[in-house]
């Protein structure tokens, strides 16, 4: 596993590069939460207009949230989630279970997910295939599609 080529370009790093910054992460929260305007996410989050105004923008670039005009005088825009965007709740839910495990003590974690079927949602993370629980032990990191492997010279 140690000798794994590393590509020049990881799909972790790639996408770090959008959202890897607390802001952001922040934002895809209130946006699963149905939060779609401007001045709501910034009245939950308390964030700075500009450092949310950026962020927004970025999102909107790299597809993970549309800008839409919702009202015509004065202009006011809402965000809403792409498919890209609300391809990204299973790592927003891992992130909040990971800090729920981790991080909220005693007391329990600040909010609770209840699926439509009426149950306290406990998401889990599982092979595709098996249905088995995925731990890092259990699976080996090869080289896919997009990574560059040189190509074998000739002896």
């Amino acid at each position: 596993m140690y000798e794994l080529e590393r590509p020049p370009f990881c799909s972790v790093g790639r996408a770090m590069e959008i959202l890897g910054e607390r802001w952001t992460m922040l934002i895809m929260r209130e946006s699963f939460y149905g939060v779609r305007r401007f001045s709501d996410m910034q009245r939950n989050l308390g964030i700075a207009r500009n450092i949310l105004s950026t962020r927004l923008q970025t999102l909107v670039r790299a597809g993970i949230l549309e800008r839409r005009r919702y009202q015509e005088e004065p202009e006011r825009f809402e965000y809403r989630l792409t498919k890209a965007g609300r391809d990204l709740y299973p790592a927003v839910i891992a992130i909040m279970r990971w800090g729920d495990d981790h991080l909220a003590g005693d007391t329990g974690p600040p909010v609770v997910l209840r699926h439509s079927c009426g149950a306290d949602a406990d998401p889990v993370l599982v092979c595709s295939h098996c249905r088995e629980p995925l731990h890092p032990h259990d699976v080996t990191p090869e080289p896919g599609p997009g990574a560059k492997i040189p190509a074998a010279t000739p002896s």
